[in-house]
């Protein structure tokens, strides 16, 4: 077989596999889920020990791009103060609670909505889809900022479509990760502290977060969460942070624990 006789038959055989089947109806984000995130998990602090196992000491601002502004609240930082207004939970809110050593626990709410319960600081996130055919979610009118703010979910889809083989394998984006990622949006946040140290953020942050699922040869099942925070108040630039978890068979050394302001 002749060169381009063999180019012509791999071009077929790629647009033979990539023709479209008949349009699917929308199906509910709990059974068009890619993967299954429900479960226990456990956090493996791997890397930013310094920072995460222990509170860090005031001023101590590494590797977060803040301004001049964010140092001026950081050096001012009082748990003290924190606690005795009722602001343990600064240091929990979206932009960091991922960050926090400890177990989360996934489960539906609905057939659109993902929960993650964490046992640090007993806090609830709630993660809302599109309803089939509908709009993308939207916070309530009027909705207050709070601590887990607004967060809004998609399954991010493989670049080839979801059913559609891949004929050049070589050439591929993002493999072993394309198409099992979960997209979340946070936005209408209450200030809190990107560190348990005061490190601020401000009511003007977003959290775009990137829920990436890997499955070992061994069977052990992990999320490697990219946490991407902006703000135009305290930061630089955005805070890019990766933290790991590592999927448990039962509840063992779940803990509930209150918010600590230290």
């Amino acid at each position: 077989m002749t060169l381009k006789l063999f180019l012509a038959s791999l071009l077929l055989a790629a647009s033979a596999w990539a023709q479209p089947g008949p349009p699917q109806p929308p199906r509910p984000a709990k059974v068009s889920a890619p993967v299954d995130l429900t479960g226990y998990w456990v956090s493996v602090i791997s890397e930013d020990w310094r920072w995460r196992m222990v509170t860090p000491i005031r001023g101590d601002f590494a590797s977060i791009p803040v301004n001049a502004e964010a140092r001026k609240v950081g050096l001012a930082w009082d748990p003290t103060k924190d606690e005795a207004a009722g602001l343990a939970c600064k240091s929990y809110g979206a932009p960091a609670i991922m960050r926090i050593p400890g177990r989360v626990h996934i489960t539906w709410q609905d057939d659109d909505t993902l929960k993650i319960d964490t046992d640090s600081g007993q806090q609830t996130r709630i993660f809302h889809f599109a309803r089939p055919g509908g709009p993308p979610p939207q916070p309530p009118q009027n909705m207050e900022p709070s601590v887990q703010g607004f967060s809004a979910a998609n399954w991010e889809r493989p670049l080839r479509g979801a059913e559609v083989p891949d004929a050049f394998p070589i050439f591929s984006t993002r493999q072993g990760t394309g198409g099992r990622s979960l997209e979340v949006l946070t936005t209408h946040l209450r200030p809190g502290y990107l560190r348990k140290n005061g490190v601020p953020y401000s009511a003007a942050t977003t959290v775009n977060e990137y829920y990436d699922y890997h499955k070992e040869p061994n069977a052990a099942e992990w999320i490697t969460i990219t946490t991407v925070v902006q703000d135009p108040t305290y930061l630089t630039t955005n805070f890019v942070t990766t933290t790991d978890f590592r999927k448990q068979a039962d509840a063992t050394n779940w803990n509930p624990t209150a918010c600590a302001a230290q």
